[in-house]
Formats: structure tokens, C-alpha cells, sequence
């Protein structure tokens, strides 16, 4: 623009010859200028105009190709796998949508087998660029071949062994759901809790009860693991292997001289297992030559059971002695009768795989007291006569089995664990002492008043038969002898013959 240093040198040349070398004001010098200024414009009016157009046309197709620019600019994806670029997408939900449903589609493909697409590695990053190439259809082939399907299952081990190897962890849910479910007993109703007599009593081994926990014996992991298809176990066998162990049935031929105790002393093995798998005993007769099931299961994963157990329970009255000295000895003559009370017991229950390995009575509570009955006796005292009143042979005492049947079996007392010293319940005579196989080392007190008391499995009997005794006298140490499975005393009470349940009579 060669019109505009004209007008700056004209300028300058202007001032200079006004001013020559004298100084003038700042106003002076406002008014040269604007002079000037205004003569040369008015002068190349025309060649101005266009310069000053030029510039403006060169501002305005600059701007228009920066429009054009910026509207053909457009968001782009470049998708990385495991960090390496494959090309690019025109949209992200491509990607988004690919990772969410390609493993669904390849799922489809292998219908018994569960298989992982491991998309975490497909990764994106946006950018904009002019008129960019994309690819839609390449990237996704890309990401087909290089992505491959992995089957795998769900390991199972017990205890750190490996059992098998299944389709996926519902699979592995339910084989264990199926392992437990056998043991888990339904909830009871309140309603069907009943009084207890001595002469019939509920089976509490298999008494409806409230399950607390359920648990299994072993330690039981599960973990996915890559597999080939052909890996993969039936449910059914995974199952049948845990609750059997693979154990091949095993028979036992009946021979001369053989009884029940003795074939399980024989094979190491317990009376009431033998009862358990062979329901067809009846009164421990056995026939020559028949064959029981003596099949002992080994399963590979047992089930433990809690279970709660409320029953009800009759409370003896006691009697009181009113001396007579008007009546001979050995006569009584009733006043007012008696009454037995109730009262509610909850018993803790274990199982292993069914079989009731623990019990424990955790709470009473009184719903009815009994009346006390009223007699009238003789004043001359019988030496060895009981009370009628009986006190725990044991202190601290603690009950690991209550009276009941036990498999179709009736324990006939309860068993007792605490201070090993054995003391008479109650005054009375030892009449009997000696060893049996069911009751190991055993003592009977008869307390002349139609009670007897018996204690098994005591490790050592203190005391002899024909000895008077007087309650709390000790007769024996606690041990495990006879049919027993660990140390505790067992006691009976017999009322005229018949059985008693010794919780009618020692209340915690």
C-alpha cells in the first residue's frame, strides 16, 4: 500500500518545514497534524478507499474458511487393545455397545460351557478432525479375531483337595444346596409340643425341631479356572461323590454265636450303626446267615446342623411325711394327694450328616409347680429309707443326653458331666454292683420306697452291695466304661419297676 507511506513521509516533510527549528506547544503540534492529515486524505481519497476495502475482503474470506473449517470438524475415536491403536470409529457407542454384547453373543455359541470374553482391555480415545477417515466395520473385525472366547468353570474343593470342576458358581450353589438339603429339618409349630411321659417319649434325634445354623464340617472353596469343555463333571456324580465318598457297599454274613454288640465290637464300628442301617432287627435277634448292610459312607463333605428342640416336660411332686406315732412302721396313710408339674425344656441339638452328635439342655422354664402330696407314716425310721426327693450325683452337674428315643432306640436315663465323684441321689441300700457290656461299671441303690437309682460307666466303684447310704454319700468316680462314648455318668430312676424320666425329678 504504497499511498499510505507516502502519506507519512508528506507528513513528516510537512511539520518539519513549519516548525524548522523552533519549538512549538503541544496544541500547535495537535493542529499540524489534523492539517496534514486531513490535506492528504482529502488529496488520495480514492486510493484509500481502496486499500482500506482490500484489507477488508482479505478479514472476510479469512473468516468464512475458518466457518468452513470448524463445521467440517467432527468427533472421531481412536480404539486402542491392551494399548495398541486398531483405527478408528466414528462413534463410541460402538465400542460401548460391542463390549456389552459381544460376550453375550459368543455365550450363545457355547450353550454347556460358560466361557469369558475379557473386553476390559478394548479402550478409546476421542479427538475431532477435519473430514477424518474412519472404519466402523474394520475395527469390530479386528476386535473379533483378536478377542477369543475362554471357557472356564468353577472348581470345587473341600478342604483343599480338588473334588471337580463345574459348569459356573450356580451350578456350584446348587450341588452344595443339594448336599445339605437331607439334614435341613422343616420348622415345627408351637402346637406340636407335648407333654413327655415316661412310658412314651418323643424321638428327639428325629423330633421336629427349629433349625439355628447350618454349616458344612470341611472347608469349602470355590474358584473359576480355565478349562477345556471336556472337564466339566455332571452335578449329579459331583453330588454323589461328596455324600458318599465313592465307598463300595459292604455286607456282613451272620454266624453262629454272633449278636449285635459283638459283629460291632468286630468291625469297630457302633451298635446303633448297625440298628441304623439294618431297620429289619427286631429285639437284637439275628438269623443265621442273613447279611446286613454294614456299608460305612465316608462322605467328602459332612453337614453340620444346629438345631433347636422345645418339649414339655412333667415335674414329680414331692411328698411330705407327717410322723404318726399312733401308726406301725411301714404304714402310710395318705392326707392329700399330689400333683406332678410341667415345665418347658429347650434342648440344643448337633448333627453330623443326620446323626445327633451333641445335645445340650440349654433352658428350663416352670409352666405348672407341682402340689406337694400329704402322708402320714410311722414314727419308726427305716434305716436306708429314701426321702423321695432326689439330688444331682453330681456337682456342676451338665446334661450331654436327655431321656427319649434315639433312632427308634430309648436311652433310658440322661448323662450327666461334671465333678467326677458319683453321689447317692437319695437315701438307700446299694443292692447290686458289677459290669455289663451296655452299662460298663454300674451301681443300684434301692431307696425302700419304690424308687432305685442306677449309675453307669463309672471307671471305679467306691462302694459295696448290702451298704446303707445316705444321700450325697459317694459311691464311684465318672469314667467311659461298657457303651460309652466318652466320660459321663448315666443315670435311671425306677419308680415300682418302671422307668422314670430323671428330669421330673432334678430340676437346674
Amino acid at each position: 500500500m504504497r499511498f499510505v507511506k507516502d502519506l507519512i513521509e508528506r507528513f513528516k516533510s510537512k511539520r518539519e518545514s513549519l516548525t524548522g527549528n523552533e519549538s512549538i506547544s503541544d496544541k500547535q503540534q495537535e493542529e499540524l497534524t489534523t492539517t496534514t492529515t486531513l490535506t492528504v486524505i482529502k488529496r488520495h481519497k480514492w486510493s484509500l478507499a481502496l486499500g482500506v476495502g482490500a484489507v477488508a475482503l482479505t478479514g472476510v474470506i479469512t473468516f468464512a474458511g475458518h466457518i468452513y473449517v470448524q463445521a467440517k470438524m467432527v468427533d472421531v475415536y481412536h480404539v486402542m487393545l491392551n494399548g495398541k491403536e486398531i483405527g478408528v470409529v466414528s462413534d463410541s457407542k460402538i465400542i460401548d455397545e460391542y463390549k456389552q454384547q459381544r460376550p453375550l453373543e459368543v455365550q450363545k455359541n457355547f450353550p454347556d460351557v460358560h466361557v469369558v470374553l475379557k473386553t476390559n482391555g478394548v479402550t478409546y480415545s476421542s479427538e475431532k478432525a477435519f473430514k477424518p477417515q474412519t472404519d466402523d466395520a474394520a475395527v469390530l473385525a479386528t476386535l473379533n479375531k483378536a478377542l477369543v472366547p475362554q471357557p472356564v468353570g468353577v472348581e470345587l474343593k473341600v478342604d483343599g483337595k480338588a473334588i471337580a470342576i463345574v459348569k459356573d458358581q450356580q451350578t456350584a450353589d446348587q450341588i452344595l444346596a443339594q448336599v445339605s438339603a437331607p439334614y435341613t429339618p422343616k420348622g415345627k409349630e408351637a402346637s406340636k409340643v407335648a407333654a413327655l411321659s415316661a412310658s412314651q417319649g418323643e424321638d428327639i434325634s428325629t423330633a421336629p425341631s427349629e433349625l439355628e445354623k447350618v454349616e458344612f464340617v470341611q472347608q469349602v472353596d470355590t474358584k473359576e479356572v480355565p478349562i477345556e469343555p471336556e472337564d466339566l463333571a455332571k452335578p449329579e456324580d459331583v453330588v454323589k461323590k461328596l455324600t458318599t465318598g465313592d465307598v463300595t457297599p459292604a455286607k456282613y454274613t451272620v454266624v453262629e454265636g454272633d449278636c449285635v454288640s459283638c459283629i460291632a465290637k468286630k468291625l469297630g464300628i457302633t451298635k446303633q450303626f448297625i440298628y441304623d442301617n439294618n431297620p429289619g432287627i427286631q429285639d437284637d435277634k439275628l438269623k443265621l446267615g442273613s447279611q446286613l448292610d454294614v456299608t460305612v459312607l465316608k462322605p467328602a463333605l459332612s453337614v453340620k446342623t444346629t438345631e433347636k428342640i422345645v418339649q414339655n416336660q412333667e415335674i414329680q411332686y414331692d411328698t411330705e411325711y407327717i410322723k404318726d406315732d399312733s401308726q406301725r412302721v411301714g404304714v402310710v396313710q395318705p392326707i392329700s394327694p399330689g400333683k406332678n408339674g410341667l415345665k418347658k425344656v429347650t434342648i440344643q441339638v448337633t448333627k453330623v450328616d443326620g446323626l445327633m452328635t451333641e445335645e445340650k439342655l440349654v433352658d428350663e422354664e416352670i409352666i405348672d409347680q407341682p402340689v406337694t402330696a400329704k402322708v402320714k407314716k410311722g414314727t419308726k425310721v427305716i434305716q436306708g429309707e429314701g426321702t423321695g426327693k432326689f439330688a444331682w450325683p453330681v456337682v456342676s452337674p451338665s446334661i450331654s443326653s436327655t431321656y427319649g428315643v434315639r433312632w427308634g432306640k430309648l436311652h433310658k436315663g440322661i448323662d450327666i458331666t461334671g465333678n467326677k465323684n458319683i453321689m447317692a441321689a437319695d437315701n438307700g441300700k446299694v443292692v447290686e454292683t458289677g459290669y455289663k457290656s451296655d452299662y460298663g461299671n454300674y451301681i443300684i441303690i434301692n431307696h425302700l420306697n419304690g424308687y432305685e437309682t442306677l449309675y453307669g460307666h463309672l471307671s471305679k466303684i467306691t462302694t459295696t452291695e448290702g451298704t446303707i447310704v445316705e444321700k450325697g454319700d459317694k459311691i464311684g468316680i465318672m469314667g467311659s466304661t461298657g457303651d460309652s462314648t466318652g466320660v459321663h455318668l448315666h443315670l435311671e430312676i425306677h419308680k415300682n419297676g418302671s422307668l422314670e424320666n430323671p428330669l421330673k425329678y432334678l430340676n437346674r
